[in-house]
């Protein structure tokens, strides 16, 4: 009998492909898996950090601006402020919410409030009762706006909701006393600037306005929702021009939100603003204050400078306004005031004023280089007018014969200068007050200077008025009439400049104690031609037409001005002490506003030099502060 024997191979080929599948379709579950657990799992977390967490971000305090001694001109002075911390109201806003439902049950149900409507009148509800404390302890009457309210909510929740703005001093001890730490009410800290000099300097310094979108740097969370305090920007002035130094570095905080966005926790990160670069201007606020306070009431500019250095030490324009005026924000009412006064208007620098017989120092300067005019034997008669062609071109007064150059600068005889400036001719009168820096921009650092200054010349009056140069236009060029337009600034420099026995300036607004002496192209005369136009400038200061602006027991070179532009007559006076060793340069101008007065420099320009110069002086003079003594106690 056989036996049939079964065998079996140990691997069957349809398994080991069954197998394979099978492997196969649980690699690629597997992977899958790993995918979504582990790829996506970033973009999940990506995704819930950019639900669950804002950013708060709060404004760096400006930088504080001094004077050149350390003065505080601009500050920042803490503004108090009621708010309301919503995030900790939520249960009590739920609570309400129902009231209010209830009580709208009643109502038939078209017209019945829907639910958004309901969390408002919630919402305005809950915040009033706060309020209603606030206005206890503070006898006031204040009523929650539901619109600013219901706008902040849905904006800007995870800021504090502000209730009372500006709090007066006595209003914000009391609540400090009478408020609970855990209130939801709490007393609020914002930095504002303040002026303490109120109108001093305003043009130079500037003022600021609201930012509602400060620049955030180099703090995390640009990626996610951000909620921004407001900050400042500047305007005008020093606080434009250097507004990014003056800006602080902002800080902020990170917040988890729940699903409403109200935050749940403390931040899980945080850093603290950091207070802006302060700025050292070269102001003098004494000799600030000095000028504007001689300018009272009247309309013009006063300029002083450092000579060696060219730093500004006074910039004054009349009218002004006062820079905290526009903290928080400028009023109508007061924007009006000052449109209608002219206050917006930097005379300083802005300014288009032809120089008047200030200009008979460059005259003079060109006359002397030229050979037009010779110390020694260049005389005049001066019956009080000259006839050039047909046409009478007057002097102040008659000075009567031998009038040469020295008499011609201390009594500001045009017939002299009408005489030697025909015979120079026009085109040597422009290239010097080219020299003196009159045909550009001072650069000053100060947005809106005057951008097209310019020297009357026959090319000049050909290309901008189309018409031809004419022996009357020399004689007002001459003498600083005419088409010649230059700022307080400028002139300022050209006083400056000579004084330092070179042609240019370079003023600045920034204080640098260790800024080198300014050197520029010399000035091109001899001592001995130099000395004469010092001679008649130190006569004009001391005996001559200046002699209104002298101070007693300092010396100086003076030059006064009458000029008209259009229906103005502008007042001017420059000077310079002391002579022996030229330390500052003023130069003021004034306008005339009353109908029918003649405006004469040395009688209304001349006080405001005089204040700048006797506080100069007084300063110069005055004993250096006494460091404290140190008592040791045994």
């Amino acid at each position: 009998m056989s036996r049939t024997i079964e065998s079996h191979r140990a691997r069957n080929p349809r398994l080991l492909l069954f197998h394979g599948i099978v492997a196969g379709l649980m690699l690629v579950l597997v992977g899958g898996m790993a995918f979504q657990q582990l790829f996506r799992t970033l973009k999940y977390s990506e995704r819930e950090r950019l639900q669950n967490q804002r950013r708060v971000v709060v404004p760096g305090p400006r930088g504080r601006i001094l004077d050149r001694d350390g003065n505080v001109l601009v500050d920042n002075r803490a503004r108090f402020s009621v708010v309301l911390n919503l995030a900790d109201l939520r249960a009590e806003f739920r609570n309400e919410f129902k009231v209010v439902k209830a009580n709208y049950a009643k109502l038939p149900a078209a017209e019945r409030p829907d639910g958004d409507q309901l969390a408002r009148i919630a919402r305005a509800s809950v915040a009033q009762h706060y309020l209603d404390k606030i206005n206890f302890i503070l006898n006031r009457h204040e009523t929650v706006r539901t619109d600013d309210l219901n706008r902040h909510v849905n904006q800007t929740l995870l800021l504090p909701y502000l209730l009372l703005d500006d709090l007066a001093p006595e209003e914000y001890a009391r609540l400090i006393e009478r408020l609970p730490v855990k209130s939801p009410l709490q007393v609020f800290a914002t930095s504002h600037r303040y002026y303490p000099y109120h109108n001093a300097a305003a043009h130079a310094l500037g003022y600021t306005s609201t930012d509602n979108d400060p620049e955030v740097e180099d703090f995390p969370g640009e990626d996610l929702m951000t909620f921004k305090m407001k900050g400042s920007t500047g305007q005008s002035g020093l606080e434009k021009t250097f507004d990014t130094e003056l800006q602080g570095e902002t800080g902020g905080s990170i917040y988890l939100v729940d699903p409403a966005g109200y935050k749940v926790d403390l931040p899980i990160e945080k850093r603290l603003p950091v207070q802006g670069k302060n700025l050292v201007t070269s102001l003098d606020i004494e000799l600030q204050q000095a000028a504007e306070q001689a300018m009272e009431g009247r309309t013009g500019a006063a300029v002083a400078l450092d000579i060696r250095t060219g730093e500004v030490l006074v910039l004054a324009s009349k009218p002004d306004f006062d820079l905290n005026d526009f903290v928080p924000r400028l009023s109508s009412a007061t924007f009006k005031e000052i449109q209608e006064s002219g206050g917006w208007f930097n005379r300083a620098i802005q300014g288009q004023y032809p120089p008047g017989s200030t200009f008979k120092i460059i005259s003079a300067t060109a006359a002397l280089r030229s050979g037009a005019v010779d110390p020694g034997t260049s005389r005049v008669k001066c019956p009080g007018y000259l006839m050039i062609g047909n046409r009478r071109f007057a002097c102040d007064e008659i000075h009567g014969d031998n009038v040469d150059i020295v008499r011609a600068i201390t009594r500001s005889c045009n017939v002299f200068f009408y005489t030697y400036g025909l015979e120079m001719g026009p085109e040597l009168l422009a290239a010097e007050a080219h020299r003196f820096g009159f045909d550009h921009k001072t650069g000053i650092e100060l947005p809106y200077e005057f951008s097209s200054p310019h020297v009357a010349s026959p090319a000049w009056k050909k290309e901008n008025m189309h018409a031809r140069w004419t022996p009357g236009d020399t004689a007002n060029t001459v003498i600083g009439q005419g088409d010649t337009l230059v700022n307080p600034l400028q002139v300022a420099c050209m006083v400056a400049s000579f004084a330092r026995g070179e042609t240019e300036t370079k003023p600045t607004l920034l204080h640098d104690p260790q800024r080198p002496a300014q050197h520029t192209e010399a000035i091109g005369l001899s001592p001995s031609d130099y000395n004469i136009i010092l001679q008649g400038l130190a006569q004009c200061y001391q005996v001559g037409t200046a002699r209104l602006a002298k101070v007693e027991g300092l010396s100086g070179g003076a030059k006064t001005g009458t000029a008209q532009k259009g229906r103005i007559d502008l007042a001017w006076m420059v000077a310079f002490a002391p002579i022996e060793n030229p330390q500052i340069a003023v130069a003021v101008v004034m306008e005339g506003t009353e109908p029918d007065v003649s405006y004469h420099g040395g009688t209304y320009a001349a006080p405001v030099v005089k204040a700048i110069l006797e506080t100069w002086k007084e300063k110069r003079d005055r004993p250096p502060a006494q460091a404290p003594v140190n008592f040791k106690v045994e």
